[in-house]
């Protein structure tokens, strides 16, 4: 991470709420004594034109920037009121909040508050989440994807690829293979399916003639997909019986949509972020596990209550 980037974080730990600063001109200096500032900060470099200088402290063009889009980002759903967008804002936002922010930061030094103990911890856990941050970061960043990754991906996972097959569905639930020998007997003399399972069927579709609407897979039992999803069954055919859960039953199939097999070149950026993701992750577990090893590690759970 970039180290101005660091100090902008740093000062946005040690932002307070207050106000004042919006009479400063576009080339106002402060009159006040210096305050005392660490090298590290007095040396910073910034990115982009000088936008103000508060005592050492430059703040630049690009740093300035990247303040306001975080800003701009962590605006609730309902704020974009809020946003600055226009340069009258930017301007506002740099006098009272930016420059207000690296006087209370000066202030805070000149009286000793980064030597108080609980300051102290917590820039530190700050500096170790961004310093891991930026190595998990540069880590994943050497991860690539070769086209024949993807292409391999693609050829064996082609069917898990495919747009989700939906089958409209009726059918009849009876509580005993008798009964349903029955149902199959008039079906097949020509009685009408929904009428049949309007009055005999025990599953609650019964109520709406046994419709079931479009459903996917995994919606009823496994026994229950085996049939509706079965290739032999074709629109506007009935069923064998079959055995459910809740007793034996009678399906007709209306309709089918979905379950087109889509192209390499649909699929080829949702299958590189994944293999990428995946190989990023696995870089950070290679790492960790190379560290661990090299590492000695004491855990004392005893005293974990």
């Amino acid at each position: 991470m970039k180290r101005n980037l660091i100090f902008c974080i740093i000062l946005g730990l040690l932002f307070i709420g207050v106000t004042g600063c919006d009479k400063f001109s576009k080339t106002s200096t402060l009159s006040a004594k210096p305050a005392k500032i660490p090298p590290a900060v007095e040396t910073l470099k910034v990115k982009g034109a000088l936008v103000a200088k508060v005592n050492n402290i430059p703040i630049g063009l690009d740093d300035f920037n990247q303040e306001v889009e975080i800003f701009n980002a962590n605006l609730p759903a309902d704020g974009s009121e809020a946003k600055i967008t226009t340069r009258e804002q930017k301007i506002d936002y740099l006098k009272n909040d930016i420059v207000r922010r690296a006087l209370l930061y000066q202030n805070a030094l000149d009286k000793g508050l980064d030597r108080n103990e609980d300051v102290s911890k917590a820039l530190e856990k700050t500096k170790m989440q961004l310093l891991v941050m930026e190595l998990i970061r540069q880590s994943a960043q050497k991860v690539d994807v070769t086209s024949k990754e993807i292409e391999d991906f693609y050829n064996a996972n082609k069917d898990q690829l495919k747009e989700p097959e939906e089958r409209q569905v009726q059918e009849i639930v009876v509580a005993t293979e008798a009964e349903a020998k029955d149902m199959l007997i008039q079906l097949l003399q020509g009685g009408d399916f929904g009428v049949l399972a309007k009055a005999n069927s025990i599953a609650p579709s019964a109520k709406d003639s046994g419709e079931l609407g479009f459903i996917k897979r995994g919606k009823k039992s496994a026994q229950f997909d085996n049939v509706a999803f079965a290739d032999s069954l074709q629109a506007g055919k009935i069923s064998s019986i079959f055995q459910v859960p809740e007793g034996y039953s009678i399906i007709k199939l209306e309709s089918k949509r979905g379950g087109k097999q889509k192209m390499l070149s649909e699929m080829w950026e949702d299958i590189k972020k994944l293999l990428t993701y995946s190989k990023q992750q696995q870089a950070i577990d290679d790492l960790i596990g190379k560290l661990s090893r090299e590492a000695k590690i004491e855990i004392y759970e005893g005293e974990i209550k």
